[in-house]
């Protein structure tokens, strides 16, 4: 057999032999996501009200936002990491993807789109325009919506709306979540994270907002950084269910 024809042999059973390997030494980590006021379940609904930390009632019809560049130890990272969740989709709620096997103690994620994906200009997937989180007039990604009525809200039949965006300068959204607790992936197993968003913590911590005074935040600037910023506090870990 020529020598050239050999080494090409070679190289396709060593390279498949080296896929089989890292396939072996993976695993599968599944999220899943529980949307919730002052720990109870959202119920999106302008008949269901919820009361703020400074005793405003509210109710939620319209909740969603970006989930983005996820990775786990300063290692491991998801590829293609773009999500929608979307309160009134349950299918967006979860998602699983393939993690090297091992422990860890970090779950971390972007709220919202990197400046990067923002600058892209419309895309496909999670990113598509269609799914109306995409500021045509602005050329960016909401991070961020949560619509809904307030009684004591001015606008319009008692509106709120909370639409986060602007990804560029000392205002933009984005928010870096990093949730630290030790879990571990096993080979050909699936390891279940259990993430909890608690719209209450929109409202306080840095910034205190106020239905009162803060109906409606739709474009990027100084407000709307200022509620992105209490969102870093959104999120936590419930539980995780081990293989």
């Amino acid at each position: 057999m020529p020598l050239k024809k050999t080494i090409v042999i070679f190289f396709f059973f060593f390279t498949a032999f080296q896929q089989n390997v890292l396939a072996q030494n993976k695993g599968s980590l599944k999220i899943i996501f529980t949307n919730t006021v002052n720990g109870f379940p959202l119920v999106l609904s302008d008949s269901v009200f919820y009361t703020n930390p400074f005793s405003e009632t509210y109710s939620i019809h319209k909740f969603k936002y970006y989930i983005s560049n996820i990775y786990l130890n300063n290692a491991e990272k998801e590829n293609e990491s773009y999500h929608l969740i979307d309160a009134a989709k349950p299918e967006s709620l979860s998602f699983e993807f393939r993690v090297k096997a091992g422990n860890y103690n970090s779950f971390n994620f972007l709220l919202g789109i990197d400046s990067l994906r923002n600058c892209s200009g419309a895309q496909s997937g999670a990113l598509d325009p269609m799914n109306d989180m995409f500021w045509t007039w602005n050329s960016g990604y909401v991070t961020l919506k949560l619509e809904g009525t307030s009684p004591i809200s001015k606008q319009f039949n008692n509106r709120i709306e909370y639409h986060l965006g602007g990804y560029a300068g000392i205002n933009k959204v984005m928010q870096p979540i990093n949730l630290s607790t030790p879990f571990k992936i096993m080979e050909g197993k699936t390891t279940i994270i259990f993430i909890q968003a608690d719209i209450n913590m929109l409202w306080q911590n840095p910034n205190d907002i106020k239905i009162a005074s803060v109906n409606v935040c739709t474009t990027p600037g100084t407000l709307a950084k200022k509620i992105a910023d209490n969102c870093s506090h959104l999120f936590s870990i419930k539980n995780i269910l081990l293989p």
